[in-house]
């Protein structure tokens, strides 16, 4: 089992990115439609003790050294906490990191804590209760500030806090939602808008733009870039805040494309490999790993899966499709 997943471009996966339910509590306007999406049967699942599995053979097997829970909302995954706790216990111990709307942080941020976890990031792509009413279709802005408080509190630090803006919607806020982080200590994310809605809504024409994001909070703050080797890589560039210690990122997934850099590799809830966010392949290691397959054939079905990756998204390509998956059960 020893070995790396390698690619064909050189690019060694090092990130994990485990999806643990393609279920959400709110239905953001770019993700999914309002009476939300049909949801994978619980059989369909992989179970805590086979997600457990899959992340050995990546930290013990390929070296994967970071591995992130994600969803849909990962926090609506009932053995959440239990599987922090086993994953934390592997050697060599992997970073855990949950990509979460906060929802319900308050109450489980201090268990997720002693489980082992160590970081979070949250969306919040607004500040104003009411616009977040109108880009969720739900009212829990109140439990989302107090989820990112309680992770605060409880030490799972840095709290990042991920926003997309949409336009016409709350696409001045940069400036508002960077000024609020930087007084909390979070450390803000703006992502660009990806062509992964279940509604395949999305339009090039539409996404508010990196460029754009920058120059609204260069109006206001000075940005100083940390440049390519702080960056590694990681999906965000970044820049310092009035020169810091404060910063602030943009993942540029559409117009700055990072695939060259990229180390990450994905599970869906349903135990698909996807080498790419936006592959429009997967492979099954649900199937074999349920009809006994040992470590050794899984990873080897992993590796093959890696080695197809391409060299990049397609975005840039006009003939670009997007995945029939979305978002929500893709995983973050």
């Amino acid at each position: 089992m020893e070995g790396v997943l390698l690619d064909t471009y050189g690019r060694v996966a090092t990130d994990l990115r485990v999806s643990l339910t393609d279920r959400c509590n709110l239905r953001c306007t770019y993700c999914m439609p309002e009476e939300g999406l049909q949801w994978l049967a619980r059989p369909d699942l992989l179970t805590d003790d086979e997600i457990v599995r899959l992340v050995r053979i990546a930290v013990t097997g390929f070296g994967v050294t970071d591995v992130r829970f994600t969803g849909g909302e990962p926090l609506l995954r009932p053995g959440l906490v239990g599987i922090v706790e086993r994953c934390a216990a592997l050697t060599p111990r992997p970073r855990l990191s949950l990509t979460t709307n906060g929802i319900g942080l308050a109450r489980t941020a201090e268990a997720l804590r002693a489980a082992g976890l160590d970081r979070v990031n949250v969306s919040l792509d607004t500040l104003d209760a009411a616009t977040f009413r109108t880009l969720t279709r739900r009212d829990r802005h109140a439990d989302v500030l107090a989820g990112l408080a309680a992770a605060a509190a409880a030490g799972l630090a840095p709290v990042k806090v991920n926003a997309v803006l949409m336009r016409g919607l709350n696409d001045t806020e940069a400036p508002a939602l960077l000024r609020w982080a930087v007084e909390h200590g979070y450390e803000l994310r703006f992502i660009e808008q990806m062509p992964l809605d279940a509604q395949h809504g999305w339009q090039r024409s539409g996404m508010v733009t990196a460029d754009e994001i920058l120059a609204s909070l260069r109006a206001h703050v000075r940005l100083t870039p940390e440049g390519a080797p702080a960056r590694g890589s990681a999906p965000a560039e970044r820049w310092l805040v009035d020169g810091g210690p404060a910063r602030v990122g943009v993942i540029a997934s559409v117009t700055r494309p990072f695939c060259r850099a990229c180390d990450r590799t994905r599970l869906t809830a349903d135990g698909q490999v996807r080498n790419c966010l936006f592959a429009r392949e997967e492979s099954d290691l649900r199937g074999p790993l349920r009809a006994g397959a040992t470590d050794a054939e899984v990873a080897a079905l992993w590796r093959a899966a890696m080695w197809g990756k391409k060299a990049g998204s397609g975005l840039d390509d006009p003939r670009f499709r997007q995945p029939d998956r979305p978002m929500s059960a893709i995983g973050g």
